[in-house]
């Protein structure tokens, strides 16, 4: 079940893990299944959460594959020291206007606000976050009175997602649910 770009009007697409060279490149972990177009060169992205306020938004220069991150040049950083102020930071751009073609492909909005319930109707919680790694993504749903918990959002852990009812549906294993009390 693939998750597409995150929240709001604004869509993160991608995280600055930290500075790459001297001449201000950044490395940046891409959260949008739609690279090409987002780090495509003029591209202008918003920055959000960044200990830099010198830097609101970026236009990109270029960008290339590193691994499963990119390596990226901005016409606004020139030097290290302005990268580094960047890492953490958060880089957005107004949402698409074209939604997933696969009806099993959502965006994070989509699913942050669902209530979670059982195969049996019993309410587990309310989806608060999709928290992408590299083993795939995971729905964070707060369980009132019984905190935070991650499930992997896989199709046999998650058979259903009725977004117009405002519900997804788990089936998860024995213990992931659990307490650990």
């Amino acid at each position: 079940m693939p998750v597409t770009d995150p929240s709001g009007d604004e869509r993160v697409v991608g995280r600055v893990v930290k500075a790459h060279g001297l001449r201000g490149e950044l490395v940046v972990e891409p959260r949008t299944d739609n690279v090409e177009a987002r780090f495509a060169p003029g591209t202008v992205l918003s920055v959000r959460g960044s200990r830099s306020s010198r830097v609101g938004s970026l236009t990109i220069a270029a960008a290339r594959r590193h691994g499963d991150r990119l390596l990226v040049t901005v016409e606004e950083v020139g030097d290290r020291d302005t990268a580094e102020a960047l890492r953490t930071a958060e880089l957005t751009a107004p949402a698409l206007a074209e939604a997933p073609d696969d009806p099993d492909e959502f965006h994070d909005h989509q699913l942050e606000g669902l209530t979670a319930v059982l195969t049996d109707g019993t309410v587990v919680g309310t989806v608060t976050a999709v928290v992408h790694g590299a083993g795939g993504e995971l729905l964070a749903i707060e369980r009132p009175g019984a905190g935070e918990a991650l499930v992997p959002f896989v199709a046999a852990i998650v058979p259903e997602v009725d977004v117009a009812a405002g519900r997804l549906v788990l089936d998860p294993p024995e213990g992931l649910l659990d307490d650990g009390e």
